[in-house]
């Protein structure tokens, strides 16, 4: 048997609701991508009002939003990757120094604009650093086999989880994105099922993040539901996967785990409620 595929296929199983990217603010969502030096990266907006263009200047290390807004008051989210962009940012609207919200973590920064006025508007992002730490991506992308680069994450969060807890920078969010980056894409297992998972998990994701923005109930739902899961992928984040016979190991044991939470269980109390 060939244990390369048994991981992506068993994982495939139960890891629908895990990654991905998106921001539960109000209104549109936005990716833009920009390419760079031989390299691609995501630019995520959600936001109540519409980017029409994102420029890029990799001289000056500047990001550029067209905007356009029909509603007075606008607040919109940009999560910018950390390896394109990072250290000290300066920020403009309409040429004027403007004052956002920003957090920061290993692989992103999130911007949270405010700012008043209808019709066109334009925001100015610069930097102070321009693809930090690309080699160590360059290495990781040249270990991947021919033909499943694009298949691979750029470093983003989690569709669903996102949507469900309201925040890219949520604990549950960063949980995931931990393991993926420090677990799973660290063997060749955890490659081979990324690159399977990616095709498939966004088939379907974005419609349920929409519908979790749509429907409150919903989403109370969704996060019932994961709950489970996220608790035993933590499992994984306390145990060491550094070796492909370690990883399919662990990683079929929380399978299993959760096979028999989603699948198992509810079977036996039909089953047993059905005898009565």
């Amino acid at each position: 048997m060939n244990f390369k595929l048994l991981l992506p296929s068993l994982l495939l199983l139960v890891f629908t609701p895990a990654f991905g990217a998106l921001s539960d603010a109000t209104g549109l969502v936005n990716r833009f991508d920009i390419e760079t030096a031989g390299h691609l990266f995501e630019i995520t907006v959600t936001s109540n009002f519409d980017v029409q263009e994102v420029e890029f200047d990799k001289n000056k290390k500047q990001l550029t939003f067209h905007i356009i807004s029909s509603l007075e008051n606008n607040l919109g989210e940009i999560i910018i990757p950390k390896n394109l962009l990072s250290g000290n940012f300066t920020f403009y609207l309409n040429d004027q120094e403007h004052y956002p919200k920003i957090k920061t973590n290993e692989k992103i920064a999130f911007v949270t604009l405010n700012f008043t006025g209808t019709g066109n508007n334009r925001v100015d992002v610069f930097a102070t650093n321009y693809l930090e730490d690309m080699d160590e991506i360059i290495i990781f992308e040249n270990n991947v086999t021919s033909g499943q680069e694009n298949n691979l994450p750029e470093g983003g969060g989690c569709l669903v989880a996102t949507a469900t807890f309201n925040s890219e920078l949520a604990p549950q969010v960063q949980q995931l994105r931990e393991l993926r980056d420090h677990k799973l894409l660290q063997t060749k297992s955890g490659l081979y099922f990324m690159s399977s998972f990616n095709t498939f998990y966004y088939s379907f994701s974005p419609q349920v993040a929409d519908l979790e923005r749509e429907f409150p109930v919903f989403k109370e739902a969704v996060k019932i539901g994961i709950t489970p899961l996220l608790l035993s992928f933590s499992l994984l984040n306390n145990v060491d996967m550094n070796s492909e016979i370690q990883a399919i190991v662990y990683g079929s044991s929380v399978i299993l785990l959760n096979l028999g939470m989603y699948f198992v269980t509810p079977i036996l109390i039909v089953m047993r409620i059905r005898k009565r």
